[in-house]
């Protein structure tokens, strides 16, 4: 039993916070029943992102409603509230959060008290001062973008077949991905095997007409699955005419023309930012202790360094590698550390309520694998190297076996089944991101200035 009652608050509903708190509500039936024990989720979305599967629903490989876990229906013993944290005042044990509700009635966010605190906020896109990078650019962190950034490649398809002008064809027909980690390889290798696949049905577009560019401001790409996988990735690119510029910086992407550092200059509607993420900002708003790089120092086994009755892992915690040979080595911020440290800060918060000791979380790394787009891809597991087929088939039965419930499981099995046996599904829903726009025009509204806002298109 509990010492005393808790409420538990956990900030975020990624991997860390959607796992954190199904384990707890399963550890502690008992106490939740009895009303000792109080958990209350504080996410953005009502739903957890599985980020392995978005470059297969950008691709239209997977059904973006299957790369989400709905956070209600698995957490049904939790208060699940969706808002931002905005700050946390830990000697005070309040988290100042702001949802729709007080966005609405104006009065600011509103403090919610807690016993205990898990800070699991995930992180947020990295980005530079480049100019028209914020006018022009497109992430790649949720289901919205990359379902955002299908239907715009597929409608730059459309406007290249049906333009006249060779300039405005040539813009069109050329992507430029920045950031050669796993998010800018992935997306550019699925939506380039869509896009080659898609042409076959437009009678005046070729996959040659297409220019594919991924910038790399390092050496290498993919230094998680090691050089050697590395240099075949390039290889394997370049193989499939794509253009991939190593030791190179996006300079600017201002008037749609992407300068690169190397002097290049491509005319082009299409910059897809996966240069790197950066700790959420709440952590900066919160009197917890952080390091260099704005990840809150934790221990071993969890909590915060210095800090009683506060928890973190994932993107936002500095967790010490204990099996790491050499000093001072930080658990990777990854989905393989994060899931199983999840599992970790549940057991502890519930050894710490129950006057229990602590556990602490060691985990040698297992490897990692990539898919380069259908049948395509690299792996490097446990020292073995894969590469092709062999490593794209291991890919896809690691994540199916990874991602949450049956149900999400069953749905994608269900997918690629049916992928299997039917054609690819190549249609453009851009109207989807102004739904409204057609409707106000026919009942007398203005059409937008904004010559982005087009009710048929996503750019």
């Amino acid at each position: 039993m509990v010492k005393e009652r808790a409420r538990i608050l956990v900030v975020g509903g990624g991997y860390v916070g959607m796992y954190t708190a199904l384990r707890l509500q399963r550890r502690l039936k008992r106490e939740l029943d009895r009303g000792e024990v109080e958990i209350t989720v504080v996410t953005p979305d009502p739903y957890m992102t599985y980020q392995p599967f978005l470059p297969e629903a950008a691709a239209g490989a997977i059904s973006p409603r299957h790369v989400v876990v709905p956070l209600r229906r698995v957490l049904d013993r939790c208060r699940v509230l969706i808002g931002e944290a905005t700050a946390v005042d830990h000697v005070k044990r309040t988290a100042t959060v702001s949802t729709l509700a007080t966005e609405e009635e104006g009065t600011g966010g509103q403090r919610l008290p807690y016993d205990e605190l898990v800070l699991a906020p995930g992180s947020v896109s990295r980005t530079l001062p480049i100019p028209g990078l914020a006018d022009h650019g497109i992430g790649f962190k949720t289901v919205e973008e990359a379902i955002g950034l299908r239907n715009h490649v597929i409608e730059q398809m459309d406007i290249a077949s049906s333009t006249r002008d060779p300039a405005i064809r040539d813009a069109a027909l050329t992507f430029v991905f920045v950031g050669g980690g796993f998010a800018g390889v992935e997306a550019l290798g699925e939506l380039e095997d869509m896009a080659r696949y898609a042409a076959r049905y437009y009678h005046n577009v070729q996959p040659e007409d297409m220019k594919w560019i991924l910038v790399e401001a390092s050496d290498r790409i993919l230094p998680e699955v090691g050089e050697e996988m590395g240099r075949y990735t390039v290889t394997e690119l370049r193989r499939r005419n794509i253009d991939v510029r190593l030791h190179t910086r996006l300079e600017s992407c201002a008037d749609r023309i992407a300068v690169l550092s190397d002097g290049a200059r491509f005319p082009t509607r299409t910059v897809v930012w996966t240069a790197g993420v950066k700790p959420h900002p709440v952590l900066a708003a919160s009197d917890l202790p952080r390091n260099g790089r704005g990840r809150l120092k934790c221990t071993p086994e969890l909590s915060v360094d210095g800090s009683t009755h506060a928890w973190a892992a994932g993107d936002a915690a500095a967790v010490p590698d204990v099996t790491a040979e050499e000093p001072g080595r930080e658990c990777a911020p990854n989905a393989q550390h994060a899931v199983r440290q999840a599992k970790v800060l549940a057991d502890n918060i519930v050894h710490s309520l129950r006057g229990e000791p602590l556990e602490t979380y060691a985990h040698a790394y297992a490897g990692s694998v990539a898919s380069l787009g259908l049948h395509k891809g690299v792996a490097h597991v446990y020292g073995r190297k894969l590469k092709g087929y062999p490593a794209w088939f291991m890919h896809r039965a690691y994540h199916l076996s990874r991602v949450p419930t049956f149900n999400r499981k069953a749905r994608v099995l269900a997918e690629w089944t049916l992928a299997g046996l039917f054609k690819r599904e190549i249609v453009s829903l851009g109207s989807l991101e102004h739904p409204r726009a057609e409707f106000e025009l026919a009942a007398g509204g203005k059409p937008s200035q904004d010559p982005g806002h087009n009710p048929k298109g996503s750019s």
